[in-house]
């Protein structure tokens, strides 16, 4: 017998399991109708304040996609410089006690280039380079572009992909074959449209350059430099017979040289065979660019007999410390756009704070005829705050929307890359739903705490 009674009193206690459930889910459902039918009783008033968050999210949303286009931006402009590369320039002038900075002065050679890749085994492959501007001309246009004699690895090296025709090859160079390469905007300003700049002849310096190969496009720098505004020669041809050796940018005189210069009635510079005006330097692997870095300080200050607490005439950059530079500044700024667009966020709570204190004073009356007939306390709070939180939550799944909208925007017509996070979505949703919380507790508390005598008599 006690065995039955126990049973039912198991019976019964998982009988009361379910029911606690409906009766809950039936006071969400009837907090919720409450809120709702007091919401749609001002539309217009419950919308205009959902605008508030849903321009927050919104706003959010663009912020953090605009901030990571530009991370983005930035990693292309790195990777089209090269991977793992290492930029070595040359040393510095110094006139009358003006020093010109690093690459003003010829201090590095092409024995210098072979000794890395020779000696450095972190080091994969090396390229090299002297500039100068000039002019080219084809047929009766001509325009004046930067003239690089390259060596053969540095347009593979620094990511220069041939859109048409070929590469420079090390016959080129040993032959001091006299082709080049033109970039996309030399193209179109000695080309016209449709006419193929294959095997063209084109006059640098008086030098005729057979065209054998254009540059795939590369668009421009960070800092506003065409990129393809550029014709790429072998380093030999351009040394030997177009632009000379490499040679200081500045005048190396002393400002107080007692002599006068040796008159020089054909402008001509001083010029060394051999040096260069940069080095190129790749690592081995990407985990061998610290290795690679000291391994070349060390085997150029070997051959240029530099002590080592000596001032060195040469400098060498990691392209990766520049693009993790440049990355940590646009994250910092992607972060106070971020900010700012919560700012957004936190106007528009306060809006919703602002509306429900009003709906509080309409409603005294109404508050304090519920409490009358049997409402806790605990009803009306909930119901506010039901309230707040569907004002919020709606207005966040609106501006998910409009943010989506406005990163598609962004990317369709100004043509600026704007990837939609995943983590901001989310953000913005879970922060327009505390916006909500936050901002809508203080006036479901303030209808709560009504004295429902009080109220009732509220006029």
């Amino acid at each position: 017998m006690s065995v039955t009674a126990g049973g039912a009193r198991a019976g019964a206690g998982h009988g009361t399991a379910p029911r606690k459930q409906r009766r809950g889910a039936r006071f969400v459902r009837m907090i919720v109708a409450a809120a709702l039918q007091a919401l749609a009783r001002n539309r217009l008033r419950a919308a205009l304040t959902m605008l508030g968050v849903c321009i927050g999210v919104a706003a959010l949303i663009a912020m953090v996609a605009v901030g990571q286009g530009a991370n983005q931006a930035i990693r292309k402009q790195i990777e089209g410089l090269g991977t793992n590369l290492l930029v070595v320039l040359p040393g510095a002038t110094t006139a009358g006690g003006a020093h010109a900075g690093f690459g003003s002065a010829s201090t590095i050679t092409v024995d210098d280039a072979q000794a890395i890749l020779r000696e450095d085994p972190a080091v994969g492959r090396v390229g090299y380079l002297i500039r100068a501007a000039a002019q080219v001309r084809h047929a009766s246009q001509n325009w004046t572009t930067a003239i690089l004699g390259v060596s053969p690895d540095y347009p593979a090296m620094t990511n220069w992909r041939i859109a048409e025709g070929r590469a420079l090859t090390p016959h080129d160079e040993v032959a001091g074959a006299l082709v080049g390469l033109i970039g996309q905007t030399v193209r179109q300003m000695l080309f016209a449209r449709g006419e193929t700049a294959l095997s063209a002849t084109v006059l640098v310096k008086g030098a005729p350059i057979r065209i054998v190969g254009v540059l795939a496009a590369k668009g421009q720098t960070p800092f506003g430099t065409d990129q393809d505004d550029v014709m790429m020669l072998p380093f030999s041809t351009a040394e030997q017979r177009v632009l000379g050796a490499a040679a200081p940018s500045r005048e190396e005189t002393p400002l107080n040289w007692p002599y006068p210069p040796w008159p020089n009635p054909y402008a001509l510079q001083p010029r060394l065979a051999g040096y260069v005006n940069q080095l190129f330097a790749q690592a081995a692997t990407p985990q061998a660019v610290p290795a690679a870095m000291e391994q070349i300080g060390r085997t150029l200050s070997q051959r240029h007999r530099i002590q080592p607490d000596g001032l060195k005439d040469f400098s060498v950059r990691n392209l990766s410390q520049i693009a993790a530079a440049a990355q940590g500044s646009s994250r910092v700024m992607a972060l106070l756009l971020a900010i700012v667009a919560s700012i957004s966020l936190l106007v528009g709570g306060i809006g919703i704070m602002n509306i429900l204190l009003v709906s509080v004073t309409e409603r005294t009356r109404e508050i304090g005829l519920r409490m009358a007939i049997g409402a806790r306390r605990l009803h009306v709070l909930l119901q506010f705050l039901a309230e707040s939180v569907i004002l919020s939550v709606t207005g966040g799944l609106a501006g998910i929307v409009l943010g989506a909208t406005l990163s598609g925007a962004i990317t369709l017509f100004a043509g600026w890359p704007a990837p939609l996070s995943p983590l901001a979505v989310a953000g913005g949703f879970l922060f327009a739903a505390g916006v909500g919380v936050g901002f809508g507790f203080y006036p479901a508390r303030k209808a709560s705490r009504l004295d429902p005598i009080e109220a009732l008599r509220y006029e």
